[in-house]
């Protein structure tokens, strides 16, 4: 099927995924320019570890949404629930101190609000990607 044969919410969802994990790749890929390897020394060596890997996860997850894969909002819902948890951990401290510091539209809120986006929609989508199946007209003892 191809994706002008999908439904229009399909699409719409689709391409907020892949617009979502195409910025978050920029973001990666920025902070791995601008401070190299130890980008995230404020964390914990395995959450740097994670956040260096979605530099190699966001695009996946786009690529496959991009080839309508239907298990690819699975692995979409893991990478952004393993993302933000890690952002969470990382600024839980800072957000109790300071939580309206937090309510602006760069960091830790749109992260949230996308993987929340992410986890709602992953189940409905994947059944929208699913191939249509053709209808089987003879049953099984008309032949």
């Amino acid at each position: 099927m191809r994706w002008g044969d999908r439904p229009v919410w399909v699409r719409c969802v689709a391409g907020a995924y892949v617009i979502g994990f195409l910025e978050g790749m920029g973001a990666h890929a920025y902070f791995l320019a601008t401070g190299g390897l130890h980008a995230y020394s404020y964390a914990p060596m395995p959450i740097q570890l994670i956040f260096h890997a979605l530099l190699l996860l966001d695009p996946l997850v786009a690529l496959l949404i991009i080839r309508a894969r239907p298990d690819s909002t699975l692995l979409a819902a893991a990478v952004m629930l393993t993302d933000l948890a890690a952002n969470w951990d990382v600024t839980w401290n800072a957000v109790l101190a300071h939580p309206m510091a937090y309510l602006r539209p760069v960091g830790l809120l749109p992260i949230t609000v996308f993987a929340i986006f992410v986890m709602l929609t992953a189940l409905p989508l994947r059944r929208g990607l699913r191939p249509a199946r053709p209808l089987n007209l003879l049953a099984a003892g008309d032949v």
